[in-house]
């Protein structure tokens, strides 16, 4: 791509444009992006080298300043997997008609948006039909646009990788859906970021759509055999059954992996069909990457390498397509005429604040959370069976956090490294729940504050509490005793 463009990018805080920006600002590139919270930016590498834009697509004055003076703009905005699923095809359409809009009145030259295969000549599911009709409100925009049509993205961190990682880790023997003898074709995500960023350099007189995909054709059972065969597991016994209906496959994956069933049906919905390269003009435009493209198991290796180094830089879990239930929590709240619930515990402990905080910053995922891991274990799977996150989202880095980021069925929602990390929930509850942890120096050791907020709805969350707090000594009492004994221990 041509250096020194500006480039505006929707999406940043997503999955792919959290990979693409640092690749753009690479290649030496002005970048400004789009962001409804700004502040989710902060802890990313790259979040003090672009120009950030606050607002949504739903904020005219914020979709003008985005394209005003921007080369290329790139569209990697969906709303697959909002829980108000009912509604995200006229948003999404809403969302397409303002970007197309504002860059036809900037003069933008070109506009790339990445889409999904779709079967061709068959009928689309929800999100497949929903990603096509955005494809064409900008295809009609009057800018030069570049789609990109891609298969299941696998790297780490991404949907499709996550769902047969889990399901092929979890289930030697699998009853399926009969779709699961569809043909796919996957494509490597380091793949689909080199044909974004080469979209760039189209010629002006190219406006249309392009298929992409990886060299390996497959059918999702072969899939979860290859990833088997290079993770080292046992090829997996698949049974592709007819009495298996989309919407029982889908609270499957939803109970079988971290996926939650709002991203689970959209997803398994879009696979009824074999979803291949149909147009291979894109090899007329744009050459394969220099080293060729991916194969479905170095893909695979790549992903499940970074996994174990701990280098996974997004995750879908990280999308603001994924709601929250809750609104953010006051740093001193006043709830005049509110129901709140607290539980406040004090630890001293003679660990320096420091170690303390690599304790707290550490919590969740494979380490857990310092208390009853059974009762733990039995809530996310209630959590699941409800249609909620679960907790095998786990944490994108083994070590660091970043603010906006999913925790297990957390969201960090303040993060003031080595002081403070408050945790917002997003499982399924009758109410709104934080769970807060600081650390301040005591003499030569640290003082640990945690505290559990809940507000309630209603009576069933009045319910839900009392419930609970028979358990909170065991939980959260636990859970401040263990983590400052772990500081401790590992001082």
């Amino acid at each position: 791509m041509k250096a020194g463009r500006l480039i505006a990018v929707t999406g940043a805080t997503g999955y792919i444009g959290g990979r693409l920006v640092p690749r753009l600002l690479a290649s030496g590139h002005r970048v400004r992006v789009l962001a409804r919270t700004p502040e989710k930016l902060r802890d990313v590498p790259w979040g003090d080298e672009v120009e950030v834009v606050r607002g949504s697509l739903e904020d005219k004055a914020a979709v003008d300043a985005l394209c005003a003076g921007a080369d290329v703009v790139y569209y990697l905005v969906h709303s697959m997997g909002s829980r108000a699923q009912g509604d995200f095809v006229p948003r999404e359409r809403e969302g397409a008609k303002a970007l197309a809009r504002a860059a036809a009145s900037a003069d933008v030259s070109r506009l790339v948006y990445l889409s999904g295969l779709n079967p061709g000549g068959q009928g689309l599911s929800r999100h497949l039909g929903s990603r096509a009709a955005v494809g064409r409100i900008l295809l009609e925009s009057g800018v030069p646009t570049a789609v990109l049509q891609a298969g299941l993205v696998i790297g780490s961190g991404s949907a499709s990788f996550e769902m047969v990682r889990h399901l092929t880790d979890v289930l030697p023997v699998m009853p399926a859906p009969r779709w699961v003898l569809n043909r796919v074709q996957p494509i490597a995500v380091r793949d689909a970021l080199y044909y974004l960023e080469a979209a760039a350099d189209l010629p002006a007189d190219v406006n249309r759509t392009f298929d992409i995909g990886g060299p390996d054709v497959l059918s999702y059972a072969d899939m979860m055999r290859g990833y088997a065969r290079v993770a080292g597991l046992r090829k997996p016994l698949i049974l592709a059954l007819p009495v298996l209906t989309p919407w029982l496959a889908a609270q499957w994956v939803n109970l079988v992996t971290p996926i939650p069933k709002a991203l689970a049906v959209p997803l398994v919905e879009s696979l009824q069909h074999d979803c291949v390269v149909r147009d291979h003009r894109i090899v007329e435009y744009i050459a394969p990457p220099p080293e060729g493209l991916t194969g479905y198991g170095r893909s695979v290796e790549l992903a499940l390498a970074k996994i174990g180094r701990g280098e996974v830089e997004t995750t879908w879990a990280g999308s603001t397509a994924i709601q929250t239930p809750s609104d953010p929590l006051p740093s001193d709240p006043d709830w005049a005429g509110t129901t709140v619930y607290k539980d406040t515990r004090t630890q001293y402990t003679s660990a320096p604040p420091s170690r303390l905080w690599e304790v707290i910053e550490g919590i969740g995922g494979s380490n857990g959370w310092y208390s009853f891991p059974l009762a733990w274990a039995v809530r996310g799977w209630m959590d699941k069976l409800a249609g909620g996150v679960g907790l095998r989202r786990g944490r994108r880095d083994p070590q660091r956090l970043q603010l906006g980021e999913a925790l297990d069925w957390w969201r960090v929602e303040a993060l003031d490294r080595g002081r403070l990390l408050r945790l917002r929930a997003e499982m399924r509850v009758p109410g709104r729940a934080w769970l807060e942890m600081t650390v301040s120096p005591r003499g030569s050791g640290s003082l640990y504050f945690q505290r559990a907020v809940f507000v309630p709805k209603g009576l069933a969350g009045r319910l839900y509490w009392a419930a609970i707090v028979p358990f909170h000594d065991v939980i959260f009492k636990g859970m401040a005793q263990r983590i400052t004994a772990a500081a401790e221990g590992g001082g």
